[in-house]
């Protein structure tokens, strides 16, 4: 085998890989045994495709101060967040939804690009068929893989206000950033089957958006966060820590992290 041939077949191999694994690279389901959620309201849903989904739902849904939609990370469940919720709803009175993706938490199904836009869309009908969500009073909340998610929803359904904690820009620079440029340059358009942009989103959603990163962020280069919140056509909080990584925001942004939170909630309670 010539040197050429042997450079065409080994791309042909990564193009292939590409095609068949990106989406178990994009979403990977922790594997049990769960946490136990304790005392909170679950409830159940489907998404137009068949595919059973849940939630769960903490605060009260009819609250003047509104819902937060909720949507984890790639290795993430939506039970891991129930604290963090807890501490959201007694911090700003707001309810929040934490939206599960199939294949997770013991759902059936595989998690991919076309599912979690299948799934997005679910949650948000029953927050606002179910739990009788006034569009006014709705915000759009997304952590890593789940700021992509949430903006592109967003799209469609323009919320209040969309939180967005360690965003990526696009796919694509996400691929870029953990392969290198030589693949996106060669590979990219033909085998791309995720197609996240939330850089290109947020420059036309009439919504404030609102950013928080890490400075320490060895998963998603907070560079791309800063882009984001840059090309927003309307700004909301922006919020930075330098040492805090990808999954610590929270805690190493202390009280820091709550007032951000809080203050780009705000939107709820407003009668602009």
């Amino acid at each position: 085998m010539t040197v050429q041939a042997l450079l065409v077949s080994v791309f042909l191999l990564v193009g292939v890989l590409a095609w068949v694994f990106q989406e178990r690279i994009a979403f990977q389901p922790p594997r049990g045994p769960y946490p136990d959620p304790g005392i909170v309201q679950r409830v159940s849903y489907s998404a137009r495709d068949g595919q059973p989904l849940f939630a769960y739902v903490i605060g009260e849904p009819t609250t003047p101060r509104g819902i937060l939609l909720v949507f984890h990370g790639n290795a993430d469940l939506a039970v891991r967040s129930i604290d963090w919720a807890q501490e959201v709803v007694k911090r700003t009175g707001a309810a929040v939804m934490l939206a599960e993706y199939r294949g997770y938490m013991g759902l059936e199904g595989r998690p991919s690009y076309e599912g979690a836009r299948h799934d997005a869309e679910a949650a948000y009908r029953y927050a606002t068929d179910s739990l009788q969500a006034e569009k006014e009073r709705l915000a759009f909340y997304g952590h890593s893989l789940g700021s992509a998610i949430a903006a592109e929803l967003a799209v469609d359904h323009p919320p209040r206000a969309l939180l967005l904690e360690s965003p990526f820009t696009s796919a694509r620079d996400m691929a870029t950033s953990m392969v290198g440029t030589w693949f996106t340059v060669i590979f990219w358009r033909f085998v791309s089957r995720i197609h996240f942009d939330t850089a290109r989103i947020v420059e036309s959603l009439d919504v404030p958006v609102s950013v928080a990163h890490g400075g320490g962020d060895l998963i998603v280069p907070w560079r791309m966060g800063e882009e984001v919140y840059r090309r927003a056509r309307r700004k909301g909080e922006w919020f930075f820590i330098p040492h805090a990584s990808h999954n610590d925001l929270r805690v190493i942004g202390g009280d820091g992290y709550w007032e951000w939170l809080t203050r780009s909630l705000a939107q709820l309670t407003s009668d602009e």
